[in-house]
């Protein structure tokens, strides 16, 4: 008689493992982001104006809110920081962060 409950217990539990199983999502699929690649001339004006007053200027900060590539992010931060726009802080292989200039010179 013990054998007979042994065999029904793993029956039963069998089988609610597989009513229990894990059904894997597909995933969030992230939408390619269609950033441009071309400077063209409303967004470098946008470029002067806007990026001189942000605090933090990177080029990962650029390319999230001016909605541009990498490769002009780069060249339009360079192009500031001749100008005396902004400021280097860190010059690192991976990042280089800025910030704006200030006139007095006290920052």
């Amino acid at each position: 008689m013990t054998r007979a409950k042994a065999k029904a217990a793993p029956t039963s539990s069998s089988s609610s493992k597989a009513a229990k199983k894990k059904k894997w999502s597909k995933g969030k699929v992230k939408d390619k982001a269609q950033h441009a690649v071309v400077l063209d001339k409303p967004t470098y004006d946008r470029i002067l104006k806007e990026v001189p007053t942000f605090r933090f200027i990177s080029q990962s900060i650029l390319i999230e809110r001016l909605k541009i590539n990498g490769s002009l992010a780069r060249v339009a931060i360079r192009h500031l920081e001749k100008e005396g726009q902004i400021k280097r802080i860190v010059h690192h292989s991976g990042q280089l962060i800025y910030t704006r200039s200030t006139g007095g010179g006290a920052e």
